[in-house]
């Protein structure tokens, strides 16, 4: 093996030097150390493994196969397009941040053990919190709490669970698992969380559109795929998955239609996405878990790339709301450009990404008879095109002329757009290159005519649908609102109950308080009456009364001991 370093120390390492530099110079590092940290890639070798011994433990801190490997080239490529796009920042904690967050992530998938994997858990949640509070609003400082206590949240499981497993089986190996016992149901759950399961989603689109311009592309590249990786890694095959990915493709949708705030909409989208992967990897070795991290490697493309558009809109207009927003393509016509491609890629278009990878997780479903998975993948299908295939673009460039006359993004966002543009129609027209990562052999050809016309079609009716729904004044319009999602559980309803549970104790509070207040004062009272100089305890007692108490004492002893 040629490579000496691990692959994530190339960009945490690398990244502290980033504040100490100024200019051109830390310009140039930012987009450098990704680069290096590739090259460094190329020089492992399959099959490697590093073993670490520490406090006792064997651990795994480097285990290189195809999964691991597709991931590290994966992030490697998010980090460097979106070190392109936030040339611009002069805000050194956010470019710090952001590739320790990045390493964090090679890390974590080059990890062969549970308690590694936790270690690079846990500093994905300390350094990618950095991009929502760096935007520094007072929505942005507390969307970042609550991503960071859920995130935590996420680590301890994480840590309880490999501790139970390692108890139960005495080794600490990230292996495919069972959900048999109570450590693997905790690890399970560690990673629903970063992963937008049902009911644990909530996080994403509450602290994702509060970030940054380019925070948001940094925090759409990485946490969720770790979480993706590590699902295909610890639970291939496991068939609550694939019921847990079709909700999840369906539910995004009905709060994405009715979202004003446009980069709120794409964290909707993305869970959308995620149920794909998430059903793939439930459909098992083969065309499904193919399907799973194909589909996360061209998601991390596209959805960047729709990020990227909604943050250059952000960053020109402080706008992001689609009620305020139309008419910027006279202002944006590349970024307008920009974001349509990256919109027919998660629409599934042929000749774009989405549709030479989305499709393998519907046809595995379709080989192995799961019918109504397939209507449900099918249906969300449509629905994507709807929110961000249609929606996104519509809304932020085409709906009406909002007046916004601005500037076109700055070059280097231009330029970041750009490329992930050009691999989506790469990718699109020649998936050859990425199916030969994929981690099992590939048989599958998306271009045939059956395929083809059947995405066709489906496209066109769900663009007529959005057509006629628009016309006749049924979609529902761009409003400013506060859409009720699960977050209302534990930021509204449980602190409301717990104030209405406190204002309903406190009489009975208050009178506990005051009985007990009258009952020590009377002790002491009736203990200052016997103890004083003249009560039963305090005063002089003859010899003779003393002895006589002490006869009765005895003799009552005595007759308590022996009948």
């Amino acid at each position: 093996m040629s490579g000496s370093v691990h692959p994530a120390f190339v960009l945490l390492l690398g990244a502290l030097f980033l504040p100490v530099l100024k200019g051109r110079m830390r310009q140039g590092l930012l987009i450098l150390l990704p680069v290096l940290g590739f090259l460094n890639l190329l020089g492992l070798e399959m099959g490697t493994v590093w073993h670490f011994p520490f406090a006792g433990y064997g651990l795994e801190v480097l285990r290189v196969d195809k999964l691991s490997l597709l991931f590290g080239y994966l992030f490697h490529l998010a980090a460097f397009l979106t070190a392109i796009y936030s040339l611009h920042v002069k805000d050194s904690i956010q470019h710090l941040t952001g590739l320790m967050y990045a390493g964090s992530a090679v890390g974590a998938v080059f990890a062969g053990d549970l308690i590694t994997l936790f270690i690079f858990w846990e500093l994905l949640a300390l350094t990618s919190v950095f991009q929502i509070w760096s935007r520094r609003t007072a929505r942005s400082y507390g969307a970042g709490l609550r991503y960071l206590l859920v995130h935590i949240t996420s680590g301890l499981m994480l840590l309880v669970g490999a501790a139970l497993h390692y108890r139960e089986t005495g080794s600490l190996a990230f292996d495919v698992m069972t959900l048999a016992d109570t450590a693997s149901w905790l690890i399970f759950l560690a990673i629903g969380i970063k992963c937008a399961f049902p009911l644990l989603h909530s996080w994403l689109v509450d602290g994702y559109p509060e970030a940054t311009p380019t925070g948001t592309v940094f925090l759409a590249s990485f946490t969720t795929k770790t979480a993706v990786y590590a699902l295909a890694r610890g639970f291939t095959g496991t068939e609550e998955l694939i019921w847990i990915g079709a909700l999840m493709t369906m539910f995004p949708i009905f709060y994405a239609v009715i979202e004003n705030d446009l980069r709120r909409v794409l964290g909707y989208s993305m869970i959308n996405q995620i149920g794909f992967m998430v059903a793939g990897i439930g459909l098992g070795e083969g065309m499904g878990v193919n399907g799973a991290v194909a589909h996360a490697f061209n998601d991390v493309i596209f959805k960047g790339l729709l990020f990227m558009s909604m943050g250059a809109v952000l960053f020109r207009t402080g706008k992001i709301n689609g009620s305020d927003l139309g008419g910027l393509y006279k202002s944006m016509p590349l970024t307008t450009g920009f974001c349509i491609v990256g919109a027919s890629s998660i629409s599934a278009f042929p000749l774009f990404s989405g549709f030479v990878s989305k499709s393998m997780v519907m046809q595995a479903a379709a080989d192995q008879g799961h019918l109504v998975i397939w209507l449900m993948l099918l249906f969300a299908s449509a629905g994507v095109f709807h929110h961000a295939g249609i929606k996104i673009p519509f809304f932020a460039f085409f709906a009406h002329d909002s007046g916004i006359r601005c500037k076109e993004a700055p070059m280097n966002m231009l330029v970041a757009m750009g490329l992930s543009a050009s691999l989506c129609v790469f990718i699109g027209c020649l998936p050859g290159p990425l199916y030969s990562l994929l981690p099992y052999a590939v048989d599958y050809q998306p271009y045939t005519s059956t395929h083809v016309l059947l995405q066709l079609q489906l496209l066109f009716f769900s663009a007529l649908a959005f057509i006629f729904l628009k016309l006749s004044g049924i979609y529902p319009p761009e409003l400013r609102s506060v859409n009720l999602d699960v977050d209302w559980v534990y930021r509204r309803m449980f602190p409301a109950t717990v104030r209405t549970v406190v204002r309903a104790v406190k009489p009975l509070k208050d009178q506990l308080l005051g009985g007990g207040r009258m009952l020590v004062t009377w002790m002491i009272s009736e203990l200052q009456r016997h103890h004083n100089p003249q009560g039963i305890w305090g005063r002089t007692w003859l010899t003779g009364r003393s002895v006589l108490m002490a006869v009765v004492v005895l003799g009552a002893f005595l007759l308590f001991y022996y009948y």
